[in-house]
């Protein structure tokens, strides 16, 4: 089951991103996006700053390394990254 209101129920500005986003890309925006403009305070900044530093803090890997194996991840979930 898939909730409507990360589909539509968003302000006229993050409408504006997704139809930029649509229109550049020939796609849909992902999932994810949607979450995140849709109930930032609830999910999108706490997944977001987890994100920023799980890719971009310190590690052994390099960002690239980072990049590749989140993209290898999606690839096998089969979703987009």
């Amino acid at each position: 089951m898939r909730l409507s209101g990360p589909d539509r129920r968003h302000p006229v500005t993050k409408r504006l991103i997704h139809l930029i986003i649509r229109r550049k890309s020939g796609a849909e925006v992902p999932d994810v996006v949607k979450v995140l403009h849709h109930r930032p305070r609830f999910f999108g900044n706490a997944f977001s700053q987890l994100a920023e530093a799980v890719m971009r803090g310190p590690s052994e890997w390099s960002q690239g390394d980072r990049e590749v194996m989140a993209a290898l991840v999606s690839s096998w979930n089969q979703c987009l990254f």
